[in-house]
């Protein structure tokens, strides 16, 4: 395992070591001080049934010596936001450096162990009220300027057409852990969530309770079915909330809510993360692992931290003020980028910096998905309402056929849905098998069917950002602009791009016919 210091694989640790199969867990830890208290308290806890490696999972004598002799292979390790907008170089290192070496590690290993790669929601970009459901197969649109996302994006690709024997992708959504309100006071990320972003919640119990559920399944050869897929982690409808509610459940446990301790001007409109997912049962009726509910994981969290409940007997003007208020200075607000006049992060983040200061600063102006002003809340949380209201997104082929029975037809139904082609004339039934495309750009790349048409990749060279070109992008790719443009106007024609020390550029772009 990779990335047990962290509150999944914590989560994850925990329970497999509660397997009777579970012989010896191996796991991987940097060398940064911080870790040498961590790696004496499992030892103490575990002792000769946990191994410790440690060294960066980018050290691929390090990867190697972790996957030596494994059954199975779980990779969680990750640098996440606010960490990976500071520093993008550790995001790069760990997010996509990481996983080629340990995933090149599995496939030089003989044999080769099951590889379970842990991705993540924010591939899919951002959503709204127009198409709040996502699926697998859907477009991969990774929000401008953020590092963790793009980085995760080229980690899983690399995955998925390493040619790994056995293998799984799962794409974990937001997940709520028991110190998250502490961690989430301190930088300027919680006003990055859009308020009518649809967040579909998992707790890291749960999701270390669906790894738990993988390997005693797989050892007993109940899910031959299950591997060389991808599948989104989700907890289905009563973990789906609005960036809205999701502070009215997280402030309600010292006494408040949004709109007491926040002004709504003080939040991005667009560029998040979060989707709420259609296909979230297909991962629960094979392993039954939904077990928390997203209210009720909050009131949780209140009981564990008593410290929360004096929040209530302090004037909310107070927590207002010298809890929230002051993190509008921070250099990763919008408010900040607002007051410093960054026209690409504001661009990016509201339409523009003349939007964001036009923004109103009285919560009745504001239209809220948790209010009705989208229609009926709790049937949109239901996902029989996005197919019956026809919100699902299209793939560009038939994408209800399974996966053997797709056709060199499809692929170029598919690849000429994203403004491209498919150069190939036949695939021979391996979905699995690198074919030859070409994008709307002109680039020739080769990918397998399964990486495009399940996965939701397209071409490696311009829509891998960055630079974040999606603007240019849509205008001959309908498989993006059916949700790009849910939040972009088609007259927004700019590319983004990262500048070194973490600065940000806008450049107006000139499409050519």
């Amino acid at each position: 395992m990779t990335g047990v210091s962290g509150h999944m694989g914590a989560e994850v640790l925990k329970q497999c070591m509660e397997l009777a199969d579970a012989e010896l867990i191996r796991v991987l830890l940097s060398a940064r001080k911080r870790n040498n208290k961590l790696v004496k308290r499992l030892k103490k806890k575990y002792g000769a049934r946990l191994e410790v490696v440690r060294g960066s999972v980018s050290n691929r004598i390090a990867c190697a010596e972790l996957v030596r002799g494994a059954d199975y292979v779980v990779h969680m390790a990750a640098v996440i936001p606010p960490r990976s907008d500071a520093d993008p170089e550790a995001s790069y290192e760990c997010n996509t450096s990481g996983a080629v070496a340990l995933i090149d590690a599995v496939k030089a290993a003989s044999p080769q162990p099951s590889y379970i790669h842990i991705s993540t929601v924010a591939l899919y970009g951002n959503r709204n009220e127009k198409h709040p459901y996502g699926r697998v197969g859907d477009p991969l649109l990774v929000s401008p300027f953020d590092c963790y996302a793009m980085h995760k994006l080229r980690g899983e690709r690399y995955c998925l057409d390493a040619g790994l024997d056995r293998f799984v992708v799962l794409r974990q959504t937001a997940m709520l852990y028991p110190d998250m309100m502490r961690a989430n006071v301190s930088d300027g990320l919680m006003f990055h969530t859009a308020l009518n972003a649809p967040l579909e919640w998992a707790t890291a119990r749960d999701s270390g309770y669906l790894i738990r559920r993988i390997l005693e399944r797989d050892v007993r050869g109940e899910i031959g079915g299950f591997w060389n897929n991808i599948y989104n982690i989700g907890a289905g409808e009563r973990g789906r909330e609005t960036g809205y509610d999701t502070f009215n459940d997280g402030f309600a446990i010292i006494g408040g809510s949004a709109e007491k301790f926040f002004k709504p001007h003080w939040l991005a409109t667009r560029n998040f993360h979060g989707v709420w997912f259609y296909d979230a049962d297909e991962l629960e009726e094979l392993f039954h692992y939904q077990r928390d509910g997203v209210h009720e994981y909050w009131k949780e969290i209140g009981r564990a931290h008593k410290v929360y409940a004096l929040g209530k007997l302090v004037p909310k003007g107070l927590i207002h003020f010298f809890l929230f208020r002051r993190l509008l200075k921070h250099p990763n607000s919008p408010r900040r980028w607002v007051g410093d006049g960054d026209e690409a992060r504001c661009a990016a983040a509201f339409g523009s910096l003349g939007a964001a200061r036009e923004l109103s600063h009285d919560w009745k102006d504001y239209k809220l998905i948790a209010k009705g002003d989208f229609g009926d809340y709790e049937a949109m949380r239901s996902a029989s309402w996005a197919k019956r209201e026809g919100r699902l997104l299209s793939h560009g082929f038939d994408d209800e056929k399974p996966m053997a029975e797709w056709t060199i037809g499809d692929a170029k139904a598919a690849a000429a849905f994203r403004g491209g082609e498919c150069l190939s004339d036949r695939f021979a039934g391996d979905v699995y098998g690198k074919i030859e495309w070409r994008c709307a750009d002109g680039h020739d790349f080769e990918a397998s069917p399964f990486t495009v048409m399940r996965g939701g990749h397209w071409c490696p060279m311009c829509c891998q950002p960055t630079p974040w070109d999606f603007d240019r992008l849509s205008r001959r790719n309908p498989y993006f602009a059916q949700v790009w443009y849910d939040s972009h106007s088609p007259e927004e024609l700019v590319r983004y791009d990262a500048e070194e020390g973490g600065g940000a550029r806008m450049t107006p772009v000139r499409e050519e016919v």
